[in-house]
């Protein structure tokens, strides 16, 4: 799967965190890429992913809840809690 670094809109990175979490979940991605992925993503737009520490609300709507809870835990696992 491949990656982008920089997105342009907050509905681009949600696809693309939606594209990551949901081919580690149908087993396409072994969990160092996908930890390596979001974070490397989360690396270069920070804005775009989180506002006063918790995540915008196009990627609530867009992601859910269940794929922001993993996306949560290796934000605060790789970097000693950004959130």
């Amino acid at each position: 799967m491949q990656v982008k670094l920089f997105y342009k809109t907050q509905r681009e990175l949600a696809v693309s965190l939606n594209g990551i979490v949901d081919s580690y979940w149908n087993n396409e991605l072994n969990e160092d890429t996908l930890i390596s992925s979001v974070h490397d993503v989360y690396i270069n737009n920070p804005n775009k992913m989180l506002k006063e520490g918790d995540f915008t609300t196009v990627l609530k709507q867009q992601c859910g809840k269940r794929r922001l809870e993993v996306i949560e835990k290796i934000l605060r696992s790789s970097a000693g809690s950004r959130l």
